[in-house]
């Protein structure tokens, strides 16, 4: 009798996550008003399994970063290379964020969301300050490096690895060495990866019946015009500009790129968060894609921290909804400050907590729109952050893509083979 075939981690991930959602909205509308649900399950058992998940996840992100990036930047063989790939990827990642939010204020005119809502007395928001440009430049680079990694400070992080990774390369021989002690390193930090995608089901599924036992439905419907506009937008730049790079610069089919490309997304549509779905996302890029580690290295690292797409969209909805609702007029010039500040700010806040709504609130100063309007929406942003994480996700392989073709560091045959990188699936 031949062995049961065995289900793909994308399968197994899916069916955790609706079996969550259906979990999570039974206990709210059934067994909601049950204290001993609540105590145990919701805010117990699967507060305590989504938050271990999560945190495992996030456990990896430095190490890998730091490892994979040092490996690859003392493979090359030109270092001027380094600069070639910088100026690529914040380019690519630039003119996505502006084409995103110019996307999203385009649909909002058209839509209107913001129309016939009444402001809402108890909306309150209070924006964090943002870093100056000097702030920024200045703290891209580490005083102390333990301690960038201690607070997870991706930027120096990759600035130090760059540093270290080109000393290594010009060294020498103990560079060589050294390099041996790294290769193995990082096959070790690529075998947790694989461990942490087996289990994810579990932590999917943790995750999802905790959100959905939380938030009820009743929620989003009077914010439903702008909830299913700027879904609609996060869907359309995902699935349509994404692949249409993928055919134009990389001159590949983009159908085999959105399905080997799942699994990151769904991490990333569960987790919430960029940086720790950065292990799986390097991890499908160099393994499944076909992209060179010495670029997925660096740029999959470089776009969790500033690729923000799906914030701009957001962004752009969001500015034109607050201007309806409080019955304000933007003209053409104040959209076009809404775009460069939305696609300037995407790098100069990376890395800041909350960076979405910071960026948010600098958009509307620049504008003379109130702040306390992002009090309007901040109730539904949560189920919105997932799905923008993952367009984000999608952003950060699509560059990574574009760029290592650009660089001649792209294996079609890898892009091609339905079956590269799944035994990576197997423990």
């Amino acid at each position: 009798m031949s062995e049961k075939k065995k289900l793909s981690l994308t399968s197994r991930i899916v069916i955790g996550m609706v079996a969550g959602i259906i979990l999570g909205t039974f206990i709210r509308y059934v067994a909601g008003d049950n204290a001993w649900v609540s105590l145990y399950l919701t805010n117990g058992l699967f507060d305590v399994v989504g938050q271990i998940f999560i945190t495992s996840l996030k456990m990896l992100v430095v190490p890998l970063v730091f490892v994979s990036l040092v490996v690859g930047t003392c493979s090359l063989s030109d270092p001027s290379k380094l600069g070639r790939l910088g100026g690529k990827a914040v380019g690519m990642y630039m003119i996505t964020t502006a084409i995103a939010i110019t996307f999203a204020i385009t649909a909002a005119i058209l839509v209107q969301p913001g129309s016939g809502i009444e402001r809402a007395s108890d909306a309150d928001f209070e924006p964090s300050e943002a870093p100056s440009v000097s702030e920024v430049i200045v703290n891209l680079f580490p005083d102390n490096p333990i301690n960038a990694m201690a607070e997870r400070n991706m930027l120096q992080i990759i600035v130090f690895a760059l540093l270290f990774g080109i000393s290594m390369a010009l060294i020498g021989k103990p560079g060589e060495r050294l390099k041996g002690f790294f290769d193995d390193l990082n096959a070790v930090i690529m075998k947790l990866v694989v461990i942490l995608m087996n289990v994810a089901p579990y932590g999917v599924f943790a995750l999802m019946a905790k959100l959905f036992a939380e938030i009820g439905v009743e929620m989003i419907g009077s914010l439903a015009k702008y909830f299913l506009l700027v879904l609609f937008v996060l869907l359309a730049h995902g699935l349509i500009v994404y692949p249409l790079f993928m055919r134009v610069l990389a001159r590949v089919k983009p159908g085999i790129f959105l399905r080997k490309l799942r699994d990151a997304q769904l991490f990333g549509f569960s987790t919430a968060s960029s940086n720790a779905t950065m292990p799986i996302t390097l991890e499908t890029v160099t393994r499944r894609l076909g992209v060179s580690n010495s670029v997925g290295s660096f740029t999959v690292p470089l776009g969790a921290t500033i690729n923000m797409d799906g914030t701009a969209i957001m962004q752009g909805v969001a500015t034109v909804f607050i201007a309806q609702v409080y019955g304000l007029d933007l003209g053409v010039a104040e959209y076009l400050m809404v775009i460069m500040t939305a696609t300037l700010a995407s790098v100069g806040t990376a890395g800041v907590p909350g960076v979405g709504l910071i960026m948010l609130a600098m958009v509307l100063q620049q504008v003379g729109l109130p702040v306390e309007g992002i009090g309007l929406i901040i109730g539904v942003d949560r189920l919105l952050d997932m799905t923008r994480t993952a367009v984000n996700v999608t952003g950060d392989a699509m560059v990574s893509c574009v760029v290592a073709r650009s660089e001649n560091d792209f294996d079609e045959e890898v892009y091609y083979d339905k079956e590269a990188g799944k035994k990576l699936e197997e423990l």
